[in-house]
């Protein structure tokens, strides 16, 4: 099973302290995270996509290929890369070209975003999200797979005879997610194409977000990928650990409480009784962790929420190290422990990808469209 950190890479001012990091200071914090990742055995690092403050991630490609240089193992993702704004071409020539530079180790998370001013800044209208998100990547898609691409649209303008360069590496396009908190269709497109479904798991309940992942899994089933309990499904999480439950609760209320997304809304009591946060001890967030497979079932990536709402730098890298040292190794045996033989226990790669073309998620040679 994979482990991970990803950030939403938000520049937000430290509530005890009062200060506010520069850009220049958030962009080095995030890799510095990247590489503690890498560091601490964790297996992989996600940068989300934003093109507004107070978030500074606006070039994902760049970034990860930076990261890619500093690392060996460490597996580089997005959450999400926005397959409503951004061109189709972009996308496949960007990824294919991050691709070659980190010698594989590349998958992403394409999802619609959900600031709305974003959509008219980049000419598209945010009432055609979901049709955006599945014309977009269908075309995606061919460019990856199809040497020489002639193709019509509603929303781009057409290709006659266009190439996308470079090829995936190995001709092989990289893993798929398809992020959603609350479309149906996403999950659906997920299913249909026998790609992975992640749910970003951080401020819905449970029953919420078992709703989306169970119609993912049930459609999965239907479209003949294999059995519904081996879709491939990712969540996310967030965590804040300490020595004691009142200690951790402590140091992370005012954080909590200022926090740019769910700030100034239920107690910091209520939302961890009531969503996925787990503010507390090793053995709390272990336990919490592992009760997502209860309602979730037996899935394939876990990414942990750990830099939000200004936190200091030193105090994320510490939690990442407990994350490492302590909670995943613990997590990675009590997980297996549970998972039925026929079940993946992780999300394809590159490597698995080039090595086992029978399974559902197999290379795909030039021309020919799954």
């Amino acid at each position: 099973m994979q482990f991970g950190i990803f950030s939403i890479g938000d520049l937000t001012t430290d509530p005890v302290s009062g200060k506010t990091p520069t850009e220049s200071e958030r962009i080095r914090n995030l890799t510095e995270i990247a590489l503690k990742a890498e560091e601490v055995g964790l297996d992989v690092f996600a940068t989300g996509e934003h093109h507004n403050p107070p978030f500074v991630p606006s070039s994902p490609t760049t970034h990860l290929a930076y990261i890619a240089a500093q690392t060996e193992r460490l597996q580089l993702s997005t959450a999400t890369t926005l397959i409503t704004t951004n061109d189709p071409v972009k996308i496949a020539e960007d990824y294919a070209f991050l691709q070659h530079l980190a010698d594989g180790r590349v998958d992403l998370m394409l999802g619609r975003g959900n600031t709305s001013p974003v959509y008219p800044w980049f000419g598209k209208d945010i009432q055609q999200g979901i049709p955006l998100a599945i014309e977009n990547y269908h075309l995606l898609r061919k460019l990856w797979r199809e040497p020489v691409v002639n193709w019509q649209g509603k929303f781009r303008a057409g290709l006659e005879g266009f190439t996308a360069t470079p090829v995936p590496l190995d001709g092989v396009p990289p893993f798929i997610w398809h992020g959603s908190i609350r479309s149906p269709q996403i999950a659906e497109q997920a299913a249909y194409y026998g790609d992975g479904f992640f749910h970003n798991n951080i401020f819905w309940n449970r029953e919420h977000t078992a709703q989306l992942v169970n119609l993912y899994r049930h459609r999965f089933a239907s479209y003949g990928h294999g059995q519904a309990d081996q879709a491939i499904v990712g969540l996310g999480g967030q965590v804040f650990i300490g020595d004691t439950e009142q200690e951790a609760k402590d140091f992370f209320r005012p954080y909590f409480d200022n926090a740019p997304v769910y700030g100034h809304g239920p107690s910091l009591e209520d939302f961890t009784a009531q969503t996925p946060l787990t503010v507390g001890t090793v053995e709390q967030v272990i336990e919490k962790t592992l009760s997502f497979a209860e309602w979730a079932g037996d899935y394939q990536r876990q990414l942990f929420l750990i830099d939000h709402a200004g936190l200091p730098q030193e105090v994320v890298l510490e939690q990442i190290e407990i994350l490492g040292k302590q909670v995943v190794p613990e997590l990675r045996r009590r997980f297996e422990q549970r998972r039925p033989s026929h079940i993946p226990s992780d999300p394809p790669t590159h490597v698995s990808l080039l090595s086992e073309p029978s399974s559902p998620h197999f290379k795909v040679s030039p021309g020919k469209e799954i």
